[in-house]
């Protein structure tokens, strides 16, 4: 079930289901750095508060995913290292017209090397508002990673929604509770601020400070695994009724992270909101 609701008043709709599984690639690397280290974005500490302005690509913490695509099967779209570019202090997600992992299509995913458990996640984006497309925000792990099971919480911006963001997580490889809510702007014209806050007992979802959904278990059990964090932009194929028909443009598109930020739960730390 899909609810709708707006920043200001959370009127609930049936949109429909829809199921879907990833199935990602990666390693946990934990990496043992000074507190004065974190806090200037040089390197990060597994599950330990940072901020990253992402001008420039940091090896030690992110994996730019290459030549390979994740499990779900209307994702018509392989990763490759080169269409995620840091350009002007900001990090851009590239979708171009170049097979990849047999698909037609090329794409842009970030990864942290690090898991993150209970905190707040944040991020400044500018989404691509195109049919058939989705720039995304979450967290994640799965089977891949040690026999993990598929936990995850996102923020999934559709091309042919611009003025809405869906969210949605997956506990034990159930997901289903996808929510649309209203922004009240276009997420493609501007960067905007974008958190969630992960607790045993809820999740809370913002957009520019204000909190625009909560869900706390009622719809099904939340995540409890440790995830990575992941940005990522894709095609998809045979989603009309969800994404909108994809028709290559004829030209690259582009979504855009500025920040991204982590802070352990009640605790101090860096933010992005401005």
């Amino acid at each position: 079930m899909v609810e709708t609701s707006t920043l200001f008043n959370k009127n609930a709709s049936d949109k429909g289901n829809r199921s879907r599984q990833l199935l990602l690639a990666g390693s946990a690397i934990g990496i043992a750095v000074s507190a004065s280290v974190v806090a200037a974005g040089l390197g990060y500490a597994a599950g330990a508060a940072f901020i990253d302005p992402l001008g420039t690509h940091n090896k030690s913490h992110w994996i730019k995913s290459h030549n390979w695509k994740n499990g779900y099967e209307k994702n018509n779209t392989g990763w490759r290292r080169e269409n995620v570019r840091f350009t002007g202090g900001i990090m851009n997600l590239d979708l171009t017209s170049r097979p990849t992992a047999g698909t037609p299509y090329a794409g842009g995913e970030y990864q942290s090397r690090a898991f993150y458990h209970y905190g707040r996640f944040e991020a400044r984006i500018r989404a691509v508002s195109y049919p058939g497309v989705v720039t995304a925000f979450f967290t994640y792990t799965g089977p891949t990673f040690n026999g993990d099971p598929h936990h995850e919480i996102d923020f999934e911006f559709l091309g042919d929604k611009p003025r809405q963001v869906q969210l949605n997580y997956f506990t034990d490889g159930v997901g289903d509770h996808e929510t649309l809510i209203d922004l009240g702007f276009d997420s493609s014209q501007d960067f905007n601020t974008y958190a969630f806050e992960w607790r045993p007992d809820s999740i809370r979802w913002f957009v520019n400070g204000v909190q625009v959904h909560e869900e706390t278990g009622a719809r099904g059990p939340l995540p409890a695994v440790p995830g990575k964090i992941y940005f990522h932009l894709w095609a998809g194929k045979d989603l009309t009724e969800w994404l909108g028909d994809f028709v290559y443009p004829g030209r690259p598109l582009t979504a855009q992270v500025s920040c991204v930020a982590f802070r352990p739960l009640d605790s101090d730390g860096p933010t992005c909101e401005e």
